[in-house]
């Protein structure tokens, strides 16, 4: 007859990491072979919601100060553009017409069929000829 088993359970042990706690990294020591945990800096989730604040105050005034540019930059082409106007009205419309019929032209070569390849032919003609086989039959 097998020996029985004791009925007493095996108790918790309330030492050792908690649920949430962080988990060590393991560090193996390659010119000894012995394998442990290195010792670990404090968590402290503060510092790092206080860095990924800082970054996003910097990102928010780099943002900013391209906005700025940006806008500063459009005011002073505007600024230019119309004096060109101004001073050369006729060269002014010229470029501005030589540079609608540059967009329609790349506009209406974009829209035409493409030339079609002596492949698609071949196929197209191989799909007749299937097609009306088909009908006789």
């Amino acid at each position: 007859m097998p020996p029985r088993k004791s009925a007493k359970s095996a108790t918790l042990e309330a030492a050792g990491p908690k649920i949430g706690s962080p988990v060590p990294k393991g560090i193996v020591n390659t010119a000894t072979g012995e394998v442990g945990a290195a010792v670990q800096s404090a968590y402290d989730p503060g510092e790092e919601f206080a860095a990924v604040r800082k970054q996003l105050e910097t990102l928010q005034k780099q943002v900013s100060d391209a906005a700025q540019t940006i806008k500063s930059g459009g005011r002073k082409a505007a600024r230019q553009t119309e004096a060109t106007v101004k001073l050369y009205p006729v060269s002014t419309m010229i470029a501005v017409a030589a540079a609608v019929g540059a967009i329609a032209f790349a506009i209406a070569g974009s829209r035409s069929a493409p030339p079609r390849s002596r492949y698609d032919r071949a196929l197209d003609e191989m799909r007749d000829l299937y097609d009306r086989v088909r009908d006789r039959i």
